[in-house]
């Protein structure tokens, strides 16, 4: 299939513009060199790649958990790198949404109250969370299992738990690092409808996954070797 351009589009929620990260683990390990992607309002982008890629750097990078060392990465037009501490916090809390493969839940805390924990550090009023949390609970499919700690649900479950969770503030960006890696095939093309769903609302996702059919429900295929951008995959029209 044709690579597609990497041009950059002003208009895009995400600008990465020449990126480069370096760790130094007793030698330096340049795990991005000079990427350059653009992430379009409402699009969906998988990012593939084998170990060493730069997959989750990448994915570090655009969530505000990390700043390149040359480059720009610009999210909503705000240059992350130009941000204080305190503001990339608040940029990650209102602008990004994330999804991960282990969930992240709160173990001792019911779904419902699970939910609410981004809007509790956004200064949201208490009953104001509690009704998003009961709109975006059932909105996942989970309106009947708000008082449902995690263990008490299914790994699916969990997952839809942490789908609402990420839509609590709702952010520009939804970032999902492997979100079926833990759940079987059935369940997991249900988590992948419900994403589809999310996109076809308008909301733009990027998804780190190493599996191909789960990629395939994408627009796009970012493939990444050993620290650069390989090449860019486009599924749009296929079916």
């Amino acid at each position: 299939m044709a690579a597609q351009s990497t041009e950059l589009d002003d208009r895009a929620v995400v600008s990465v513009r020449n990126a480069s990260r370096t760790y130094f683990l007793g030698e330096p390990v340049h795990a991005l060199k000079d990427l350059s992607l653009s992430l379009p309002d409402g699009s969906f982008t998988a990012v593939m790649g084998p170990s060493g890629s730069g997959k989750s750097t990448l994915m570090n990078l655009l969530g505000c958990l990390d700043t390149p060392d040359e480059g720009t990465i610009e999210i909503d037009g705000q240059s992350v790198a130009e941000l204080s501490d305190a503001k990339r916090a608040r940029l990650r809390g209102t602008k990004i949404g994330f999804v991960f493969q282990q969930f992240n839940l709160m173990p001792r805390l019911t779904a419902a109250e699970n939910v609410t924990l981004p809007m509790v550090f956004n200064d949201v009023i208490d009953t104001n969370r509690r009704e998003r949390a009961r709109d975006l609970l059932g909105r996942v499919g989970l309106g009947d299992r708000l008082d449902h700690t995690p263990p008490e649900l299914s790994g699916g479950q969990r997952q839809r738990v942490a789908i609402a969770r990420a839509l609590a503030n709702e952010p520009t960006l939804i970032l999902a690092d492997e979100p079926t890696g833990n759940l079987d095939t059935e369940t997991g093309e249900q988590i992948m409808s419900l994403f589809e769903e999310l996109n076809d609302e308008g909301r733009t996702i990027l998804m780190v996954t190493h599996e191909r059919h789960i990629a395939e429900h994408a627009d796009r295929i970012v493939h990444l070797l050993d620290g650069e951008l390989e090449r860019i995959e486009s599924l749009e029209g296929d079916g």
